[in-house]
């Protein structure tokens, strides 16, 4: 637990809330701290749509005032169309909300608290418009700190993997329309607050419609991927993520991408900021902030810049565990990324199951997975929860095509992404591979390392899919998540293969054969060497935070529990996903939140086309003048050549209904 410090160099000023206006006319709601008697400083600006008046509240407390009271004046401004702000929303970072972004940075730096400079701040969404922002170049924004964010929408956020569909999709998507519907806070717009929650309630629409019709990398993905052009990116960057977390590859694609001043970190942690975590060791992630902004807006000699530039945990061997509360491991640094240190070295897939450095003549091994390849693999993108890892992988091992090296000799350290390079051939048109790197203990346990995903019809690009001509000969790279792990002498490295992942990935429309020409496909391992400058490293600040508003978690009746079921008669598999599930009562504005939600995966061994997403949401804001609700469910399914989306909405005030809506769309199903 961060320490909560009381006392800070400056006293805050707290403003609850600032519109900031746009070239349109429409205002976005913010919240200001910003420290006494300093005259203009710099500001920091973090911008969400998870409403900050009663969503964010207690978090973005605990460290804008932090921040403020080290010297920033720090902004928490709500997006078009959520929390208080004016307007509506649409999508996830379009056009329109850069643009209102570059409008903002333009009003900050005008501001009489501010001195001109801008930096922005955050994780997620928030870490993804600071990326796409900063591409545009607005002359007031002076750096940004991204953290668990992507400079890729399609390779690497929750909607495709690889370019198979990923599970996340659809429920997220569920999450987003709830939240959307929600109504601003009169105490903060005034009387037209009912105005402006029925103009959202009547827009508001499933956005896994637009998200299921762009199944390729297209132009609709490379809108805000900032990958597609890095030299737009001018100021210095700091990247951050955790090993947990399904966005830490982007941090290493960030360093080898930008040309500017740039540092990366990757921690254990989860989808977190690095202070507050489920997974430890913390650190004392916001002095980090202060650093890095004092060096760039401040001109300040903090050191920032003296350490390497790319900073992991490179964690050591763990047993497998469905949740870790901490990782043990050591910091390591490389000067420089992609580094010239690191050694690809080759293990080639062989005959008989053996991982080896030299090649056995080539033989074809054929593998058919049951659906069932998939139930041990936790979660997508960890928040740190329970049961969100992935436990023993021998039962998926059981489905799956398993290549398993010697014991090894002695102490290996990886760094960066493994890549399977795989040749083969299938017996359908569409197919995908699973591939997972695993450590096996002397023992026989066996605990996922890294996962990585390819629709094979998607082999040659994302941006192009053409189908597979049955018993023709391929080759596929599969590229590996980012990670640094150890692997202790006596244990063993060991490839699995399967055809199917559920319900990380939906499943391809036939259950397919994929051969394996074994000699000809190999892993290449990033080997580091060590380094004794490895222990010469600054150690990190303990974690420090600013206390948060009031708040009391209030009991959930019968909250929904991570689970998989298992009919080994039917051949009926069923998976729950947790989602937002609490009541959070804020008395310093008087208001409670009440939410459940739930994922539900059903699929039947045998039958990919019986595959199901089932989705709930209900959210309730209680204040004085009423109670206001969503409640949803969803559903997608699947045939042949179509993916169908059924969506319900409710909305009530005081349990009353008010508003329906329903959907039932069939979307083509393009090569996955």
């Amino acid at each position: 637990m961060a320490h909560i410090r009381e006392t800070f160099p400056f006293e805050i000023e707290i403003v609850e809330n600032v519109f900031v206006p746009m070239a349109d006319g429409v205002r976005l709601a913010g919240k200001l701290w910003r420290p006494k008697g300093t005259g203009p400083v710099p500001a920091i600006l973090e911008y969400l749509p998870y409403r900050k008046r009663e969503g964010t509240r207690a978090r973005d407390q605990k460290m804008h005032a932090w921040l403020a009271g080290h010297g920033y004046a720090c902004l928490r401004l709500d997006i078009r169309g959520t929390g208080d702000s004016e307007g509506l929303i649409d999508d996830e970072y379009t056009v329109q909300e850069q643009e209102d972004g570059v409008v903002a940075i333009d009003w900050i730096a005008r501001q009489d608290w501010c001195d001109g400079q801008v930096a922005m701040y955050g994780i997620s969404w928030g870490g993804f418009n600071g990326l796409q922002i900063a591409a545009r170049q607005p002359p007031a924004l002076k750096t940004i700190i991204t953290v668990g964010s992507t400079d890729d929408r399609y390779a690497t956020d929750v909607h495709y993997v690889g370019g198979c569909l990923s599970k996340d999709n659809f429920d997220w998507s569920a999450t987003m329309f709830a939240h959307n519907d929600l109504p601003p806070d009169p105490a903060i717009v005034g009387e037209k607050w009912r105005e402006m929650w029925r103009a959202r309630i009547r827009h508001n629409s499933p956005w896994i419609l637009p998200w299921l019709t762009h199944q390729r990398r297209d132009a609709y993905w490379q809108q805000g991927s900032v990958c597609e052009d890095f030299s737009k990116i001018t100021i210095p960057v700091f990247a951050v993520s955790g090993w947990a977390d399904n966005y830490s590859e982007s941090v290493p694609r960030l360093l080898a991408g930008l040309s500017g001043p740039r540092l990366g970190l990757i921690g254990p942690w989860a989808h977190s900021f690095p202070h507050d975590v489920a997974v430890h060791p913390a650190i004392g992630w916001l002095q980090e902030v202060v650093r890095w902004c004092d060096h760039w807006l401040k001109g300040r000699d903090t050191g920032i810049m003296d350490g390497p530039m790319y900073r992991v945990w490179m964690q050591e061997s763990a047993a497998p565990a469905t949740c870790y509360l901490d990782r043990p491991g050591r910091w390591v640094g490389e000067a420089s990324w992609p580094s010239p240190r690191i050694d690809m070295r080759s293990l080639h897939l062989n005959a008989g199951g053996a991982l080896g450095e030299t090649a056995t003549p080539p033989a074809p091994v054929p593998i058919r997975s049951p659906l069932w390849v998939g139930l041990a693999a936790g979660e997508v993108g960890r928040y740190g929860e329970d049961a969100e890892w992935p436990p023993d992988q021998r039962e998926d091992d059981g489905g799956s095509l398993v290549f398993v090296s010697e014991p090894l000799p002695g102490r290996t350290e990886i760094l960066g992404a493994p890549q399977l390079r795989l040749r083969f051939s299938c017996d359908k048109p569409l197919a995908l591979v699973a591939v997972r790197l695993n450590d096996v203990m002397p023992d026989g346990r066996s605990t996922r390392v890294a996962l990585g995903l390819l629709n094979l019809t998607h082999r040659d690009s994302h941006e192009q899919a053409a189908a597979l001509e049955p018993g023709r000969i391929y080759e596929a790279t599969v590229d590996l998540d980012d990670i640094a792990h150890a692997f202790p002498a006596g244990h063993r490295i060991a490839v699995s293969l399967s055809t199917t992942y559920w319900p990380i990935a939906w499943p391809s429309p036939e259950l397919a054969t994929l051969t394996v020409i074994t000699g000809e496909s190999r892993l290449a391992l990033p080997v580091r060497p060590p380094d004794p400058a490895d222990d010469a490293l600054r150690p990190f600040d303990p974690p420090e935070m600013a206390a948060p508003t009031p708040s009391t978690e209030l009991p959930v009746e019968a909250p929904h529990r991570r689970t998989i079921r298992r009919d080994l008669l039917s051949g009926e598999m069923v998976v729950d996903f947790p989602r937002w599930t609490y009541a959070t009562e804020m008395p310093d504005i008087g208001q409670t939140v009440r939410s459940d939600a739930l994922a539900r995966y059903r699929i039947t061994d045998g039958d990919p086309l019986s595959a199901i997403c089932e989705t709930q949401a209900n959210v309730v804001i209680e204040r004085q003048d009423g109670a206001f609700g969503h409640h949803s469910h969803g559903r997608l399914t699947a045939d042949a050549s179509h993916f169908r989306v059924e969506m319900s909405l409710r909305i009530t005030e005081n349990g009353e209904t008010t508003f329906e809506r329903h959907w039932d769309e069939r979307i083509a199903r393009d090569h996955v």
